[in-house]
């Protein structure tokens, strides 16, 4: 899918495909008329996209980017979509609406310093979970009694740990997808930080990709 993508904007990668992959399988049992899917952190539009190529899915969108904003607007005219993009901070945007399926690529990736304009699309705090945690605690509110959320992260962000917080909202999570890929040139300029805290083996240069499938009991 090529896609506008202006600079700033967090381009599709593996952790979009990975995703993709899960919500396909997911719309495929959600087919049927007017089921309502949310993007949260939407990018591109990457994933709001394929939900509404379903045909059947009434999609929104959300992104604090303007930039983002107006790329999935723009990706979504251009392929004569029907996709709501709001912009917003995570799901504050459509606070009090319920969905059928949650879909999120947050960003995730652990790193030292400050999280900047520059490096919100990937940057997530040392832990990795600046934003992970904000989506465990907001994002089951808005989901349907049956209702779906999917989230893609990496497991040196803590796997066990966002099963935990989900479980807190009432949510059963499961590892849905997952994949390894060698490490991008953010995550190889702080390999060595990475091994002085522990969390990969020396040399290593690779890294876990999971999607999280979470449901009400």
């Amino acid at each position: 899918m090529r896609l506008l993508r202006p600079r700033g904007v967090y381009a599709p990668q593996e952790d979009t495909e990975l995703l993709a992959r899960a919500a396909r399988a997911e719309l495929r049992v959600l087919d049927r008329l007017g089921v309502d899917v949310l993007d949260v952190g939407t990018g591109t539009g990457a994933l709001a996209l394929l939900a509404a190529e379903s045909g059947t899915a009434r999609v929104t969108a959300v992104d604090i980017s303007r930039r983002a904003v107006l790329a999935a607007r723009y990706n979504a005219r251009r392929r004569g979509l029907r996709v709501a993009v709001r912009r917003g901070d995570l799901v504050a945007p459509v606070a009090g609406r319920r969905f059928d399926l949650i879909l999120s690529n947050p960003p995730y990736v652990l790193a030292p310093g400050r999280v900047s304009a520059a490096s919100r699309t990937w940057h997530a705090g040392a832990d990795g979970r600046t934003v992970l945690d904000r989506l465990c605690a907001d994002a089951p509110a808005l989901l349907r009694d049956s209702g779906v959320l999917l989230l893609v992260q990496s497991a040196l962000c803590g796997v066990e740990q966002t099963v935990r917080r989900l479980a807190d909202t009432g949510l059963e999570s499961r590892v849905e997808l997952r994949t390894s890929i060698p490490f991008g040139p953010v995550m190889a300029r702080h390999a060595a930080w990475l091994e002085e805290r522990g969390l990969i083996e020396p040399g290593t240069r690779k890294e876990e990709l999971v999607v999280i499938r979470a449901q009400r009991r």
